[in-house]
């Protein structure tokens, strides 16, 4: 196995990571412009019962922890594109050795072997 990937599979990763982004980006979106107001108000306007807001709450708290999670996602695919721009993407940033396409291929964010994870 070689140390750096082909043109081409840098090519195939970026655009695989750029979809990824796009996909991110579109969930993260639709997260937001499903603001809490709008069901919230939706709620105000019969009588309060208190598992429904129970259940909005939880809806409320459940969507800003799937963001969150999202915002840390693209955030590792902005990384995983800056890498593929330095030439350091696809290498170990621990032990610098190089890692299998087959991770890139299930992880394409991948910073480390699977034996350095935490």
């Amino acid at each position: 196995m070689s140390s750096k990937l082909s043109n081409e599979k840098l090519a195939y990763f970026k655009e695989k990571l750029i979809q990824l982004k796009k996909e991110t980006e579109q969930r993260i979106e639709s997260t937001n412009n499903n603001g809490p107001n709008d069901s919230v108000q939706e709620l105000a306007d019969y009588d309060n019962h208190p598992a429904d807001m129970g259940t909005e709450q939880f809806e409320q708290e459940r969507d800003a922890g799937l963001e969150l999670v999202w915002q840390d996602q693209l955030q590792e695919i902005k990384d995983a594109l800056a890498r593929i721009e330095d030439g350091s993407y696809g290498i170990s940033e621990k032990s610098g050795k190089p890692i299998p396409e087959e991770r890139l291929e299930v992880m394409p964010t991948a910073k480390n072997l699977v034996d350095e994870e935490e």
